[in-house]
């Protein structure tokens, strides 16, 4: 069960955080910048394509490299498709994982490695393939590990991870914030070279001020009460997660969401994006789950009997209330099951920021919910 008073102590939440999860979330737009400095000194900026690559193909290991993946193919959009490589392999280990390139590959495709880890053998087997085909390879690893090594020379181009000292500490989350910006940022300044996205040095820039923005505002020492990441965590104490978004990139901040969820605190979630989710999850409203499916939950225990889990509703927007909206019909639906709804939109600003926030303040939640809901 969630213990809603470590939420407001500051030294508590310090005291349970034995991954560092709440100084990396806090650190997010830090992240950002040293990784795009470290982008620009390896020379992604001076980088001048012949033209878009026909595809782009992502490798990596766990969610971290899945939600780049996610992240770079929603904002590329329609200009070049971006393929995640689904590994293979016996365990989800650095030694068992192997990667292979889709027959059609050439020299007209650009592969793109990420991995906060940089010791799988799989990925250096990869490079060599990549090579062979004549595919541009760039890669985003820890400094000093094997897949670095075999980037050297005419292979590809090597970004080093913008690591802290404290990631090695301990085993790192795959969704950890600072997994994700450390290794997206700088293949969003390479996607921007090849005019797939938007993503210049004074984006990223704001990125960054966004994320510090959220930092403030969510952080451990603002109270619940005014802490929409700290209420939401304990809105979702004891329920089960229904993700809802609307709006572009607000599909890949709920998928991350959930994916947080399930790895940092076991909270399975369910996500969709509207207006299908209300077709998809309607049934799920309407059953066992919904509010009002257990009369004698009145009666429980308060004490000695945990509670049933029912839904809530987390509707994630990227736009604004005005315009063509599905919000209003999935309320409606939602309070009809008498199922609770929790929102979040962030404040204007570009698709980038927005995104950004959507993300930061969601990792916060999944972060406090985990922290808060730890047996100690």
């Amino acid at each position: 069960m969630l213990d809603e008073s470590l939420l407001d102590s500051p030294e508590g939440l310090a005291e349970a955080d034995h991954r560092a999860l709440l100084r990396g979330t806090a650190e997010a737009g830090a992240r950002v910048r040293t990784a795009a400095r470290h982008a620009a000194e390896a020379g992604v900026g001076d980088l001048k394509p012949d033209g878009r690559p026909r595809a782009v193909l992502i490798a990596g290991p766990g969610a971290a490299a899945t939600q780049t993946a996610d992240l770079l193919g929603t904002l590329a959009g329609a200009g070049s498709p971006v393929t995640r490589l689904v590994p293979t392999g016996v365990a989800p280990a650095a030694g068992a994982l192997r990667w292979e390139l889709p027959g059609w590959t050439g020299s007209v495709d650009l592969l793109l490695i990420a991995t906060p880890d940089g010791t799988e053998p799989g990925l250096s087997l990869l490079t060599e393939q990549a090579y062979r085909r004549g595919l541009t390879v760039v890669a985003v690893a820890p400094a000093g590990t094997p897949l670095a090594e075999s980037l050297s020379g005419s292979r590809g181009l090597f970004v080093p991870m913008a690591t802290a000292p404290y990631d090695h500490d301990e085993p790192l989350a795959a969704s950890a914030p600072g997994v994700l910006w450390a290794l997206l940022t700088p293949l969003l300044a390479l996607l921007d070279r090849t005019g797939l996205l938007t993503a210049s040095p004074d984006a990223l820039e704001k990125v960054a001020d966004r994320l510090d923005a959220v930092a403030e505002r969510c952080g451990p020492a603002v109270a619940t009460y005014s802490n929409a990441a700290k209420t939401l965590a304990a809105e979702l104490a004891d329920a089960l997660p229904v993700v809802w978004t609307e709006g572009v990139s607000a599909g890949p901040a709920g998928r991350r969401f959930a994916a947080a969820l399930a790895e940092l605190s076991g909270t399975p979630a369910v996500v969709a994006e509207l207006p299908e989710a209300l077709a998809a999850h309607s049934a799920l409203l309407a059953g066992p789950l919904a509010a009002r499916a257990d009369p004698d939950d009145f009666f429980r225990d308060r004490v000695e009997e945990a509670p049933a889990l029912h839904a809530r509703v987390v509707l994630l927007r990227d736009r604004p209330l005005g315009g063509l909206t599905a919000a209003p019909a999935a309320r409606e639906l939602a309070l009809t099951h008498d199922t609770p709804v929790s929102e979040l939109e962030p404040e204007e600003g570009g698709e980038l920021e927005t995104l950004a926030e959507l993300i930061a303040v969601t990792d916060f939640a999944a972060v406090y919910l985990a922290l808060a809901s730890a047996p100690r």
